[in-house]
């Protein structure tokens, strides 16, 4: 014992003695178990460390121990099909790609609370250069470290501090070692099968599929899942459609006769409040409110205001947002559907909805039109108009903009120069980017203070988000100088969360916690939701419900009816809806229990409950798990079979045909133009071609030196 604790204590002597067992016999046997012992090693370590897969329980605890082992097995044992230097070269190259995998998981899932997947890597340029500021913002020297034995060992095989062994193993021991570690992978699942039955048939979570079967074993379930969503159009007929209609009419809810129509034909304003929680709203920060003007908005006896009202976004975060905000379509399990179906596909969507109405249509986003695949899903979605970025002036001024494009008063107040010229009615959709992660602000905007949670990526949300809601109050203010406030229908939403379930020590002090739950997690999911129009019966609606609905919900106030549409949400206004919220990975929210992160909760109280103790929990259990199943996994199948190609259902609502839109600046100029002549109702045609933009205040700094340059 005292001469193992004296080369424990002696590097140099421990190495020589490992160095000299590993000579005694194959060499690269012994090569092959460091690399598996590293692998696993860190992998397990990044497990605790990095991830948050809540594991519990004995037989949890024991997969997550095992599950790094038999991929790892597998993958190195392809050097032992070799002799020499190249064997030992394999195995620290398997090592490397899996270490690579690790590492890009840790910084995605940091700041996203999610792995990787091939749809996002597939995602490209549409997302790429957006996502490395996010992912540059949050990595951490100590990050590389996973890669420090990869280091070594090459230092090892360059200097010759190992002995290369040129015989090598029988393919008959490199065989059975491979076919070991697919027996183990076996293993492994067969136990997460008994401990989680339906795991990769019900597979929405992804944390789920991690933690009982491995980091490396997801990235192939994933890779088959997105092939088989890809090979889904293909397989696709009429009959797929009918179960999706036949599912969706059982939904249908009876419309509000209170509010049905009461805002027909009002030009409607989307308003997208880019990562925005619900616990901003009456927030204070040394005795200050931090969003002041959207406090008032949201209190206003004509507005409309939800305060238990969730997001529902998986990978695709804002593109999520959209799809459900435009479709009442759910975003896809992995990936975003704008990115990879929004192309293609046939949609149902709010745009053509309206536009076949008699609305003009136009979306206004400060960066460039491919983020998120935007210019071609838009056209997809029937938008008449998409005022990118190439169509403000300076626009790429570094001044102009910070993290995700254009600082939202100089978007909001450039926008204005279109919104003028919109002949009315119209469907204006303003989106948001200030206030996005990292939540960087530049000093002469910062007139708030942070908070002083010490997390750095937290404490400047406040202050974005006391920006945007500047910028909103005095794009209001313009709206009513122009004479557009008191006919139009504003609907405010935020998009998804703000701050990650990666920061709760943050959030506990945020909230007023000493420690932070499932259930704290759950409601910290909350966003705004508001229609707000002149004469609308106001008030707090204490409804649940999620961005899936907001379509059905603002139709009805419209007076647009549902009939024969594919449509996943409910009407939250209807005196029939009951209040079911599901979550992308399978989660759910009623107003009696919560599911979240595998416990489950009293919805009223908070309290954590069982399915053992509580016999009421177990019949919402079964009926929420069967209903999150089948509206998920139909909303899926519309969306990667591109189904409602087949709907000739609706003679309310004709296909559109994408080739009819061209959002290129040129186009879109000379558009709006013969407009204002063939459909004088805009802004600017009622104003006798004399522009409002003079009515527009804002005190965006950068303005103040700028002079106001034409578009060309």
């Amino acid at each position: 014992m005292i001469s193992l604790l004296k080369r424990i204590s002696n590097p140099r002597n421990l190495w020589h003695q490992v160095k000299r067992t590993m000579d005694t016999s194959a060499p690269i046997v012994w090569f092959f178990i460091l690399n598996v012992v590293l692998v696993w090693l860190k992998t397990y370590a990044e497990y605790h460390m990095n991830f948050n897969l809540g594991a519990e329980g004995s037989t949890q605890q024991f997969l997550l121990f095992l599950n790094p082992i038999p991929t790892a097995i597998i993958f190195l044992s392809i050097s032992l099909y070799f002799r020499g230097v190249t064997s030992y070269w394999l195995a620290i190259i398997f090592n490397l790609i899996q270490s690579i995998w690790l590492f890009a998981n840790m910084l995605y899932y940091r700041e996203f609370s999610d792995f990787l997947s091939m749809g996002i890597l597939g995602s490209g340029s549409s997302t790429g250069a957006n996502l490395c500021k996010s992912i540059a913002a949050i990595i951490h020297w100590t990050d590389y470290l996973v890669f420090i034995d990869i280091v070594i060992l090459i230092l090892l095989v360059v200097f010759k501090q190992l002995t290369i062994d040129h015989k090598g193993v029988q393919k008959k021991f490199a065989i059975l070692t491979t076919l070991f570690g697919v027996i183990l992978m076996l293993v492994d699942y067969g136990i997460a099968s008994t401990d989680r039955s339906g795991l990769l048939t019900r597979s929405f979570d992804n944390n789920y599929i991690v933690k009982y079967l491995g980091l490396n074993e997801y990235a192939v379930f994933n890779a088959v899942q997105t092939y088989n969503q890809t090979e889904s159009r293909k397989r696709a007929k009429p009959s797929d459609l009918a179960k999706v209609k036949k599912f969706v009419a059982t939904q249908k809810l009876p419309a509000n006769i209170q509010y049905f129509g009461t805002q027909k034909g009002k030009n409607v304003f989307m308003i997208h409040l880019e990562s925005f929680q619900q616990f901003l709203i009456d927030y204070k920060v040394d005795g200050q409110e931090v969003t002041p003007n959207l406090n008032q908005f949201y209190h206003d006896q004509n507005t409309l205001s939800f305060d238990n009202f969730y997001n529902q976004v998986g990978q695709g975060k804002t593109s999520d947002a959209e799809m459900m905000q435009e479709n009442s379509l759910y975003g896809l399990a992995t990936g975003s559907a704008m990115v990879k179906y929004g192309t293609s596909n046939t949609f149902e969507s709010l745009p053509a909805i309206l536009g076949q109405r008699g609305y003009t249509t136009a979306a206004f986003h400060g960066d460039v039109s491919s983020f998120w695949n935007r210019d071609n899903t838009y056209k997809s979605f029937g938008y008449n108009y998409f005022f990118s970025k190439a169509y403000y002036a300076n626009a790429n001024k570094a001044n102009y903009n910070i993290g995700y494009g254009m600082k939202d008063k100089i978007f909001l107040r450039d926008s204005a120069k279109y919104i003028e010229q919109l002949p009315q009615p119209f469907y204006a959709k303003l989106i948001t980017v200030t206030n996005h992660y990292p939540y960087d602000l530049d000093k002469q905007n910062i007139s708030f203070p942070a908070t002083k949670t010490g997390d750095k990526t937290v404490d400047g949300y406040v202050q974005t988000a006391h920006y945007l809601d500047q910028a909103f109050a005095e794009l209001m203010s313009y709206l009513k100088k122009a004479g557009l406030y008191d006919n139009s229908v504003f609907v405010l939403y935020g998009d998804h969360y703000g701050i990650s379930e990666n920061h709760q020590d943050a959030i506990a002090q945020l909230l007023g916690k000493d420690k932070i739950t499932n259930n704290d997690l759950a409601t910290f999911q909350k966003v705004p939701f508001m229609i707000h129009a002149t004469g609308l019966k106001g008030g707090i609606d204490h409804t649940y419900g999620g961005e899936i609905d907001m379509l059905p919900t603002l139709m009805d106030v419209l007076g647009i009816p549902d009939n024969n549409m594919t449509m996943f949400g409910q009407d939250m206004l209807s005196s029939k809806y009951d209040g079911k919220v599901v979550f992308r990975d399978g989660d759910w929210i009623t107003p009696t229990y919560t599911k979240y992160n595998n416990q489950y909760f009293n919805t009223t109280t908070g309290d954590q409950v069982t399915l053992k103790s509580d016999k009421k929990l177990q019949k919402v259990a079964k009926q929420m798990s069967s209903y999150a199943t089948k509206v998920l996994g139909y909303s899926d199948a519309v969306i990667t079979g591109d189904l409602l190609r087949f709907d000739t259902s609706n003679s309310d609502f004709n296909l559109i045909n994408k080739k009819n839109y061209n959002y290129k600046k040129t186009e879109g100029l000379a558009s709006l133009k013969k407009a204002l002549k063939s459909n004088p109702s805009s802004v600017l045609a009622k104003n006798k071609g004399k522009s409002t933009l003079s009515d527009y205040v804002t005190d965006a700094p950068e303005l103040k030196t700028d002079s106001d340059d034409d578009d060309k």
